[in-house]
């Protein structure tokens, strides 16, 4: 085979293989622009912002990352980064739903809030005076309606938070595509010059 044809055929190979990662490249940063565009979206509807570190309860202060993010003035206690939404979700909104709940989830509450429905049922049915049984079904009631809020809202930080996740990774494999294409490029064109600077009679052996 003549050196000049193994080097065209590589040199296009390598034009080809530069124009996909470059495909993959564009592909790559698109999806990381969506998802960063998308998280900010998501914390600009909430307008959250960390509770200063010096007004954390004992139990919040517990937490390296509520402190840290109750830093400065309001602005830097804006929550507008993945981190800071998984910080808030899993340590703040986690610890107070945590305790509003007792520990029971909002599926969870529905045991105890069908129990003292049960027992005013029973009270009523034997005349008996249900205020109290009242009182309790409305604390719980409000327990589990404050605990869905809390669960709701943590669920939707933490899939902002997965898609910046997503939108990080996606904006490092545009820069490892970009970088592999400009690297075949290169190849590609070292690979013509040696084309062009070859004899057209020499062969490989």
């Amino acid at each position: 085979m003549k050196r000049r044809t193994l080097d065209l055929f590589f040199s296009i190979g390598g034009v080809g293989i530069a124009l996909l990662l470059l495909v993959l490249a564009i592909v790559f940063k698109q999806e990381g622009d969506f998802a960063d565009n998308y998280v900010r979206e998501q914390f600009a509807q909430q307008q959250i912002y960390f509770t200063p570190a010096d007004s954390l309860t004992e139990e919040e202060a517990k937490f390296d990352c509520l402190v840290k993010y109750g830093q400065g003035d309001e602005a830097a206690r804006l929550l507008d980064t993945g981190k800071k939404a998984e910080c808030y979700a899993n340590h703040y909104i986690g610890l107070h739903v945590e305790q509003i709940g007792g520990g029971l989830t909002y599926a969870q509450l529905g045991g105890p809030e069908n129990e003292v429905k049960a027992k005013i049922a029973e009270a009523e049915d034997e005349g008996k005076d249900t205020t109290e049984l009242q009182a309790e079904l409305k604390k719980v009631q409000g327990q589990r309606e404050t605990v869905f809020k809390g669960e709701t809202l943590r669920g939707v930080l933490l899939t902002a938070y997965g898609f910046s996740v997503l939108g990080t990774k996606a904006a490092l494999a545009a820069t490892v595509a970009f970088v592999g294409a400009a690297l075949m490029a290169l190849l590609s064109i070292a690979g013509f010059i040696h084309y062009a600077k070859t004899p057209e009679s020499e062969l490989i052996d």
